[in-house]
């Protein structure tokens, strides 16, 4: 237990000053790795399903339910990731938001399962789309916080495979290697995540604060400043 605190309180050197790591840093970098692991395995075995007996009916009505799962468990992470630019975070949990009133919207219209929907209509791209866009910022974000080869290739394929239906351009074979190198890759990354140390996650708090205060004392000069 001692040795837990002292670990807790480990001060740690920062780009504008010490900071420390305390237990609900750890929850919340905990928090986004399990929505990870979530998103990353319902949107697996949807692949699977897919790829296997994705005609079926009753797989294509599961479908339905793992991509809502998956869009739970990409919320829950979008919403503890550490991000020092607050509107490029703010920016992806609008685009999350988006892609799943959208989805919503459309299980709610069509008399079809909600993959067969977008499938066969490939226009709804443009607003599904933003829950992808999302998940691309958070391959972006590791790939350049930490150089992983997995993120670094998912960060083109996304956009790649969703525009490449939505033009046409892309086969029905060359779609299935995609997406199943996008579930494959997507979950390798979610289980690197897991067995990562957890203070690089969170990131420099120097930062952060930094970035507060200066909010701060902006809005207070505003407030402050004489109108004409």
């Amino acid at each position: 237990m001692a040795q837990l605190q002292m670990t807790e309180l480990e001060v740690y050197q920062g780009q504008f000053g010490e900071f420390t790591i305390d237990s609900s840093d750890r929850r919340g970098v905990i928090i986004y790795r399990g929505g990870l692991l979530v998103a990353a395995l319902s949107f697996a075995i949807a692949t699977g399903l897919v790829l296997w007996q994705g005609s079926d009916p009753f797989i294509l009505n599961v479908l339905t339910l793992l991509y809502f799962v998956f869009w739970v468990g990409l919320g829950v992470s979008l919403f503890t990731i550490h991000i020092y630019l607050k509107p490029l975070h703010q920016a992806l949990q609008a685009f999350w938001a988006i892609g799943g009133i959208t989805s919503l919207m459309f299980a709610v219209k069509s008399s079809e399962p909600l993959a067969l929907y977008i499938y066969s209509h490939p226009l709804t791209i443009f607003g599904v789309g933003f829950g992808f866009a999302a998940l691309t910022g958070i391959f972006f974000k590791e790939a350049f916080c930490f150089d992983r080869l997995e993120t670094k290739l998912l960060t083109p394929l996304i956009p790649v495979l969703l525009l490449g239906h939505l033009t046409g351009f892309l086969s029905i074979q060359w779609e299935q290697i995609l997406l199943g190198a996008w579930a494959f890759l997507f979950v390798v990354f979610a289980i690197r995540k897991v067995i990562q140390p957890v203070p690089p996650d969170i990131g420099d708090k120097s930062v952060f604060e930094y970035l507060h205060s200066q909010h701060l004392r902006n809005n207070a000069s505003r407030l402050s400043t004489p109108k004409n």
